[in-house]
């Protein structure tokens, strides 16, 4: 059995629906044939309120819209959410609740963030931050390491076709969820829906993304209670600050035997030995369509 075949979820790279055969031509002059990822529009509604148009891949809205509200603080976690519909030839997805929203109050309070495309967050930043309790859970290096090579050699969209960020739910060394979009932000809101929706303890989660490490994607992290936050790419320098007071493990240019810890290096214990840590194949730095890397 492969270690894939025990993912919660995770999609199809090969799906018609997620990218498409595009036909061009390469430095040379030669045509070649190459894939594409497909973005479309979604419209999100908060029960009759138009909240966003978002352009995404298309799988699994219903995450993504729940995600996205509560990520930006429309909802809580203890909203009653009565029912998500999603029309496919309309591009619309409505989140129904119960009860008011945090929608009325927190619209009057908008910090600009420097999340793509739909970069806002409602209410008041640092009290996310100050009141975080994220708990004390010990991380292994030899987890990480092994967790990182399991993720790279993972069949993706991203290796498939390109042009899209890859957001990972992990526990230990082993991957839950994976789910990518064509926004790193979209990605990160279908975990945040999924682990709503399906009641996922954060406790002893590890947060892997392919995106830089921004204060949004701190303060998201942080709002989804999970302890350790993990990327390949770079930190910015706030980003760091508010892990630093939230309590975070911040971990990013983490590739092959390297990586750097900026924030909450307190959890970590270093217990593998670097000679044994194999740097990163060609193959598998994720910087490209295969089909592009191999001319085909």
């Amino acid at each position: 059995m492969n270690f894939l075949d025990d993912y919660w979820l995770r999609p199809d790279p090969t799906d018609p629906r997620l990218s498409v055969a595009v036909t061009g031509r390469n430095e040379a002059g030669e045509t070649i044939e190459t894939r594409v990822t497909v973005e479309r529009p979604l419209t999100l509604f908060l029960n009759a309120r138009e909240i966003v148009t978002m352009m995404t891949i298309g799988d699994y809205p219903e995450y993504l819209a729940l995600g996205y509200l509560l990520n930006q603080n429309m909802l809580t976690p203890q909203t009653p959410v009565t029912g998500i519909e999603y029309d496919d030839d309309l591009g619309v997805v409505v989140v129904r609740t119960a009860t008011e929203t945090n929608f009325e109050e927190k619209l009057k309070k908008k910090i600009m963030t420097s999340g793509c495309a739909q970069g806002t967050i409602f209410g008041d930043l640092m009290d996310i931050i100050e009141n975080a309790r994220l708990p004390p859970t010990p991380v292994r290096t030899s987890s990480l390491y092994a967790l990182s090579h399991k993720i790279n050699q993972t069949p993706s969209l991203y290796l498939e076709s390109g042009a899209i960020h890859g957001c990972i739910l992990a526990e230990a060394d082993r991957p839950l969820v994976y789910l990518e979009d064509v926004g790193r932000h979209n990605a990160v809101d279908k975990i945040a829906g999924y682990m709503q929706k399906h009641g996922v303890d954060p406790a002893n989660k590890i947060f892997y993304t392919t995106g830089r490490l921004t204060s949004e994607m701190v303060i998201k992290t942080v709002r989804m209670g999970i302890p350790v936050l993990v990327s390949r790419s770079g930190f910015t320098a706030w980003g760091v600050e508010l892990a630093r007071k939230a309590g975070l493990t911040l971990i990013g240019r983490a590739r092959g035997k390297r990586f750097v810890v900026l924030a909450g290096d307190d959890r970590l214990i270093y217990d593998q030995d670097l000679a044994y840590v194999a740097e990163e194949s060609a193959k598998h730095r994720r910087k490209g369509s295969k089909h592009e890397d191999a001319g085909a």
